[in-house]
């Protein structure tokens, strides 16, 4: 019933204009990618992805193609579609690309992201914070889950300010390769979540301040910290 929904939902956009249902379709399993519902080494038929993601199969056709330039599914003969393998020296190199891209857009985050929207991200954060501390815990699913959407957003956005199309793409498709490689050790979860919040903060109260500076410290540190999680240096 829910499969039936979502492909009529989507096909309604489709008819819209709104949103291509070639574009609908590669959003839905981009999601799919994101939140580990499709991993790394799983096989996959196109008709199985129409079933997950209730798109069109024509629609999950068309997809494919883009997929599988950005290397984020792999078609093999006789067999289908394969979501790659990432080993370790991938996720050094990725991390390496991702800390070049976010320290090179602060000052396009000083300059260009509105204060208004910095400081609704970082009283959200704080509200967020108060509510772990009364619950004497790092926080539940609901709350993790509402953060861990919110940091890939922020994190995006940042990466936007910049104005570069290219640049952003490849910021995204990268951060999509990192979450399928290590999606278990790099999510946000109640044990984590003031964790992350502490960092978030220090970035956005650096950026609400127009500190270049202590905003690509502080940055910097939240994306190494990520880095020693996504390799098992440290415990989340």
């Amino acid at each position: 019933m829910t499969s039936d929904r979502h492909k009529q939902d989507t096909d309604e956009i489709g008819r819209r204009g709104d949103v291509p249902l070639r574009q609908a379709a590669y959003d839905s399993i981009e999601a799919l990618l994101n939140r580990g519902a499709l991993r790394p080494g799983e096989m996959v038929s196109q008709r199985e992805l129409v079933e997950k993601t209730g798109c069109t199969l024509g629609a999950v056709r068309e997809a494919v193609p883009r997929l599988e330039a950005e290397g984020l599914l792999v078609t093999v003969p006789q067999r289908g579609l394969m979501v790659p393998s990432l080993d370790v020296s991938f996720v050094r190199d990725a991390y390496q690309l991702r800390r070049m891209i976010e320290l090179a857009a602060v000052p396009d985050m000083v300059a260009r992201i509105p204060r208004a929207t910095l400081a609704g991200w970082a009283d959200w954060h704080r509200e967020a914070r108060a509510q772990i501390a009364e619950r004497s815990a790092n926080g539940d699913d609901d709350l993790s889950a509402e953060l861990q959407r919110r940091d890939w957003a922020m994190h995006e956005s940042f990466v936007g300010a910049m104005g570069n199309k290219l640049v952003a793409n490849v910021y995204r498709v990268t951060a999509i390769k990192i979450r399928m490689a290590v999606q278990s050790r790099i999510q946000v979860t109640r044990n984590n979540a003031k964790r992350v919040i502490d960092e978030h903060l220090a970035i956005l109260e650096a950026l609400e301040r127009g500190d270049a500076e202590a905003t690509a410290t502080a940055l910097a540190r939240h994306i190494d910290q990520s880095l020693k999680l996504a390799l098992g240096e440290i415990a989340g």
